[in-house]
């Protein structure tokens, strides 16, 4: 099985080759940063990628940015991200973009060198290796944002809201009775998740949430 390294950490990459060597690996080439990975895979056609996130020139997300293009340029290669960070967004694309030969394992969470090698050879032979850690935080950030059961007046008062608009302000804005923005305030709160609380303003709350979309 043909493999190809892409980590900045020189260290580290050492180790990963000999680790893969002894383990029956053929890695045929161990790169620092994404450009070099990218012209290695066009070099090589590797059967499989381990590659890190975060990598040069700015350390924050060339690496799986990289496996997001090997994996439309070079769709048959096996992508294993291993990093010590969940990359969110791109994580999401790249479980989005394929169901199979694809796997994201965090560094610190791999205990023992032969489940490590297992999951690459499971993502190799078309299957997926994920970190529970991964999974978590992928469904976190996938939950459906609680603004979408308001309805459009809701949506409207929770605006006038933000704007610093008081229920009387809010009844001028609108045209509507004051027992009417009492009621839609009411279910802005309960659709956001906001129940009575004697140390919270529940109102603020809801504004914050509503900046914070």
């Amino acid at each position: 099985m043909r493999v190809i390294l892409a980590e900045d950490s020189v260290l580290l990459r050492a180790g990963l080759t000999r680790l893969l060597t002894d383990g029956g690996f053929d890695v045929v080439d161990a790169v620092g940063d994404g450009e070099a990975l990218l012209r290695s895979v066009a070099e090589h056609g590797p059967d499989l990628v381990v590659v890190d996130v975060r990598m040069p020139p700015t350390h924050t997300d060339e690496g799986i940015r990289a496996a997001l293009a090997i994996r439309r340029l070079w769709p048959d290669v096996a992508i294993l991200v291993l990093s010590q960070y969940v990359e969110e967004r791109y994580a999401t694309d790249l479980l989005s973009a394929a169901t199979s030969s694809v796997g994201y394992l965090l560094k610190d969470r791999v205990a023992r060198v032969g489940d490590f090698l297992d999951a690459l050879r499971r993502v190799a032979a078309g299957g997926t290796a994920l970190d529970p850690e991964v999974v978590s935080q992928l469904m976190v950030r996938r939950r459906p944002d609680p603004h979408a059961r308001l309805t459009p007046r809701e949506l409207e008062v929770l605006r006038l809201m933000a704007e610093g608009r008081s229920n009387n302000g809010i009844v001028d804005a609108l045209g509507v009775s004051h027992s009417a923005v009492e009621k839609y305030v009411g279910n802005i709160l309960a659709k956001l998740d906001l129940p009575p609380a004697d140390s919270d303003h529940r109102r603020v709350l809801a504004v914050l949430k509503y900046l914070r979309r």
